[in-house]
C-alpha cells in the first residue's frame, strides 16, 4: 500500500512544548519526533507520502533532511480544513497520476506505536480488506473507560483473520462518550477506541465522496495536475472531518474494523506522556526531597529540586512554564484559550525556530535592540534579502562561511564582525564541513520577521513572510 502521513494541528493540550508553527508531531518530546517516529515505521509497509499543510513545509523538509529521505511525495495545503479535504486532494492526485486502484493507508503523524510488530500485521489484513472494497479503520482494545476517545462498535461476526488478527463488520461509530457510557462499552467488549486510521482503495473512497460529498469532490475535480489551482479547489472545500463526512454514513457491508493492541498513544496530553515515559527526556540533575512521583520536561542543562509534592508535571521552556497536576493536564487547553488574548506569541512559537537551512534561537527581545544566536547547516544559505527598519550586526562564534553584502563577498570565521546597514541586501552561507554560528545583534525600529524582502532563495520563498 501506499502509508500516508497526516501531518497537521497544534496540539495545544502539549503548550508550552507544542505551539502553532512547532506542533506536537515535530517537538523534542522523545528521543525523536513523533513525525520521525511515525515515518521510520510506515516504511516497514511501503514508501510514505506525507499530506501537511504550506506553513509546515519547513518543518516536513527539515525532518525528511534529517532522515536522509529525498523519495518522499509531500502534498502541501494551502490550509488546514480537516481531513475530508485533505483526503478528497490525496484521492484526486493519485487518480490524476493514474493511480486510481492503489491502497492507501492513512497514518495520523501525532500518535505513538509501541508494538510496530502487531502494527505491520494489522495494517497488511486491512490492505487485503480494502482489496476487496471495504473501508477499514484499525481499532484499540480499550484497557480502562476513557472519555476522551471516539469508540467504533463492530458486529459479533467475523470478517476475516490472519496472523492472530480479526476483521469484524463495523455496526456503529461513537462520539465521544460519558464515564459511565465508557464504562458500558468497556465491559461489552466489542467497543474499540477510533484511532484514526483508516485503510481504503482509492477509487472506492472516490465513489463514496461521489455518494456522501458530491460538493466536494466536484471541487476536488478541478485540480490541475500541476497543483496550479489549488488554492481555488481548497476555497471551495468546507471545513469537515472524514468521520462526519463519510465514514459515520457508512454501512456495516461497507466498514471493516481490525481490533488490535499496539501500544498506541495519541500523546493527546501530558498526562499520557508520563504513561509512555520511556524515551522521553530527564533532567541533568533531579532531587526528590519527601517527593515521589513527579514528571519533569526538563530543559536539559536544568536542576530541578522537589520538596514536599507528588504528582507533579513539570514541562520547562524557555519562555514558558507548566505545573499541573497529574489527571488534571487535559486543561492545558484553557490556560491556552486565556493565554490567547494575553500574551499570543507564547503559544504560536518558541524563542527558537527551525528554518530549511539551520536554526535561530532569540536571546534578548527588547525596544530598542534583539538579538539571536543562528546556526547555518553545512552547505546551506540564507535567502539573499535585505530589512527596511533594522540595521545588524553580526559575530561569527563558529565555523566557516562567507557574507554576501551588496554583492560583495566577504570571508568569515570565528571572531569576525559583519554589519549590515539599514536597507542592504546580504547572506551567509556556509563553507565547511561543520555549521557556521553567529550573534546577531538588530537596531532598528521594528524587529518583526516579516521585515524582510526576498532577491534570491533556495526554498522558492520570494516574498515577504517571515524568515
Amino acid at each position: 500500500m501506499i502509508p500516508v502521513i497526516l501531518s497537521g494541528g497544534s496540539g495545544t493540550r502539549l503548550w508550552p512544548v507544542s505551539r502553532t508553527r512547532l506542533p506536537k508531531q515535530f517537538c523534542d518530546l522523545y528521543s525523536e519526533s513523533l513525525q520521525t517516529l511515525a515515518l521510520k515505521r510506515v516504511q516497514r509497509i511501503g514508501t510514505p507520502w506525507i499530506v501537511t499543510t504550506k506553513n509546515l513545509e519547513d518543518l516536513t523538509f527539515r525532518c525528511l533532511d534529517q532522515l536522509g529521505l529525498s523519495n518522499i511525495q509531500i502534498l502541501c495545503e494551502p490550509q488546514a480544513k480537516n481531513t475530508a479535504p485533505a483526503l478528497a486532494f490525496l484521492c484526486q492526485t493519485l487518480i490524476l497520476q493514474g493511480r486510481k486502484d492503489e491502497v492507501v493507508g492513512i497514518f495520523p503523524a501525532d500518535q505513538l506505536i509501541e508494538n510496530e510488530d502487531v502494527f505491520v500485521r494489522a495494517a497488511s489484513l486491512a490492505e487485503k480488506e480494502a482489496r476487496k472494497g471495504f473501508f477499514v479503520t484499525l481499532g484499540i482494545k480499550p484497557n480502562q473507560p476513557v472519555t476522551g476517545y471516539g469508540y467504533i462498535q463492530t458486529q459479533k461476526e467475523l470478517s476475516a483473520h490472519e496472523a492472530g488478527l480479526e476483521s469484524f463488520p463495523v455496526h456503529q461509530f461513537h462520539e465521544k462518550p460519558n464515564l459511565e457510557r465508557a464504562k458500558e462499552f468497556l465491559s461489552a467488549g466489542n467497543y474499540f477506541w477510533n484511532a484514526g486510521i483508516f485503510v481504503f482503495q482509492v477509487d472506492r473512497m472516490k465513489t463514496l465522496f461521489e455518494k456522501h460529498e458530491p460538493e466536494l469532490w466536484r471541487a476536488a475535480l478541478k485540480l490541475k495536475a500541476d497543483f496550479s489551482n489549488l488554492q481555488e479547489v481548497y476555497d471551495q472545500f468546507r471545513n469537515i472531518s472524514i468521520d462526519f463526512a463519510l465514514i459515520e454514513k457508512l454501512t456495516s457491508s461497507e466498514l471493516r474494523c481490525i481490533p488490535c493492541q499496539m501500544g498506541w498513544s495519541d500523546v493527546g496530553s501530558w498526562d499520557a506522556i508520563t504513561e509512555f515515559s520511556a524515551g522521553t527526556h530527564t533532567p541533568e540533575l533531579q532531587i526528590d526531597i519527601k517527593s515521589h512521583d513527579n514528571f519533569v520536561h526538563p530543559i536539559m542543562d536544568k536542576t530541578y529540586a522537589f520538596v514536599g509534592v507528588k504528582d507533579l508535571i513539570v514541562v520547562d521552556t524557555k519562555d514558558a512554564l507548566l505545573v499541573t497536576q497529574k489527571g488534571e493536564s487535559q486543561s492545558v487547553k484553557e490556560a491556552v484559550e486565556k493565554l490567547k488574548a494575553l500574551k499570543p506569541q507564547v503559544i504560536t512559537e518558541h524563542v527558537y525556530e527551525d528554518r530549511p537551512w539551520g536554526r535561530y534561537e532569540v536571546l534578548k527581545n527588547t525596544e530598542y535592540y534583539k538579538s539571536k544566536v543562528i546556526q547555518v547547516k553545512p552547505s546551506a544559505q540564507i535567502s539573499y534579502q535585505s530589512h527596511a527598519k533594522r540595521e545588524e550586526h553580526w559575530l561569527i562564534t563558529k565555523g566557516q562561511g562567507e557574507v554576501i553584502l551588496e554583492d560583495k563577498i566577504i570571508s568569515v570565521s570565528p571572531g569576525t564582525y559583519v554589519k549590515i546597514p539599514l536597507g542592504a541586501k546580504h547572506r551567509i552561507r556556509c563553507l565547511g564541513e561543520n555549521e557556521v554560528e553567529f550573534i546577531e545583534v538588530q537596531l532598528g525600529s521594528y524587529f518583526g520577521e516579516d521585515d524582510i524582502v526576498r532577491y534570491k532563495d533556495d526554498y522558492n520563498r520570494i516574498e515577504k513572510i517571515p524568515l
